[in-house]
């Protein structure tokens, strides 16, 4: 049993057929979204790295684009570079169709200009388009499956019910075999004896813990006495008190299954079942480092009401109550508020599991209806 996906030659699946026109530098991120304008078919992804920095940062930068363009979801890639930056764009496609992927390159100095770039890169990208269209689903399994998980202007409610019911879901794909990342370090906090205590074995407990410890200590460092509110006004105003609450709220996302691997931000989970994500607890970084390790979906629980999707991966939004499923009901996919009105939690578990299925088969998702793609690549350091 699984989902019908598109298959890709490193063995990999897809629950999208995407051709990505990315750039490696920020300079060429005009080109990118001129390409973007002529031809909506495609997906841009651009950002704000590529120079200007060294060391631990531009690697991670570039595993996160690498990470991007090899996520399964995507079917062919076209790097646009500028010609003289540090993430050299041939190097990136390189990287990129090292998975097998269908890529390609083009320099904005070497093309003679925007203009003559732009009109380059169309041609190139109709002809992937091209290919893609030719490529039919077939059977995938569950295994071949990454759900990222998410949350997002979490409220006084989203630990109880959105939360709850995504973590209900996060216990099913496990056990049919799926990949499950709980992502989001800093939100984390004051959870650290819990997350040892389910991890798969004392070494990796260990690991999971002095990861959190290193985030509060970091966060303390900045805040000072201030740092147990390190939570947005609006998590305030919907109810949450404190970054423990909210992370005891979290974490619940997760499910009940052991923790079998911790993975740093962007890079691909070796080990199936639950793992845990290195992101900051910003959820553009979040999501985009969760697509970079290969997350083909993603589940977002909001209390406030967050739109964001995902230019490359569908991201189903699971509204903690009914008054902001409601009244943002073109941007929500779910109401777990159900489960405070009296709805039981086996059947909002099967039937969040079936629009998953669903949607690892071509449903579109409100943020996917909505073009609300955003990307950001989490570095942090200065730039020089």
């Amino acid at each position: 049993m699984g989902f019908q996906g598109f298959r890709r030659k490193d063995g990999s699946c897809g629950v999208r057929n995407h051709v990505v026109v990315m750039s490696s530098v920020s300079c060429a991120n005009g080109v990118v979204n001129a390409i973007g304008r002529a031809l909506p078919e495609v997906k841009t992804v651009t950002h704000t790295e590529g120079c200007g920095r060294a060391g631990d940062d531009l690697a991670m930068a570039i595993r996160t684009l690498s990470g991007l363009g090899r996520n399964g979801n995507v079917a062919g890639v076209l790097v646009v570079g500028l010609g003289c930056e540090s993430i050299n764009a041939k190097g990136l496609a390189d990287e990129i169709g090292s998975a097998g992927r269908l890529v390609s390159h083009l320099t904005i100095q070497e093309a003679g200009g925007t203009v003559k770039a732009t009109a380059a890169g169309i041609e190139i990208a109709k002809d992937m388009i091209h290919h893609a269209k030719a490529q039919e689903r077939e059977a995938c399994p569950w295994s071949g499956l990454t759900v990222g998980l998410e949350c997002g202007g979490s409220d006084a409610l989203s630990g109880i019910t959105a939360n709850r019911l995504v973590g209900a879901v996060a216990d099913w794909l496990v056990g049919q075999g799926a990949t499950v990342i709980l992502s989001e370090t800093t939100e984390m906090i004051g959870t650290e004896e819990i997350l040892r205590n389910r991890a798969a074995d004392p070494v990796l407990g260990n690991k999971i813990y002095d990861l959190i410890l290193h985030q509060k200590k970091k966060v303390e460092g900045i805040l000072g006495p201030l740092a147990s509110f390190v939570i947005s006004p609006g998590n305030m105003e919907g109810g949450l008190s404190s970054i423990t609450e909210k992370s005891m709220g979290c974490i619940v996302k997760g499910g009940t299954t052991p923790i079998n691997a911790v993975v740093p931000y962007g890079a691909v989970p070796s080990e199936k079942g639950l793992v845990i994500m290195d992101t900051p607890g910003s959820d553009i970084f979040s999501l985009t480092g969760m697509a970079a390790g290969g997350a083909q979906m993603i589940l977002f629980t909001t209390g406030r009401g967050s739109p964001v999707g995902f230019p490359t991966v569908p991201v189903i939004k699971v509204a903690s109550n009914r008054q902001v499923y409601e009244t943002m009901q073109d941007d929500m996919d779910v109401n777990a508020g159900t489960l405070i009105d009296g709805g039981s939690l086996d059947e909002a578990r099967d039937g969040l599991a079936a629009l998953v299925q669903a949607v690892a088969e071509g449903k579109d998702t409100k943020a996917e209806i909505n073009r609300q793609d955003v990307l950001s690549v989490y570095t942090t350091g200065p730039s020089f």
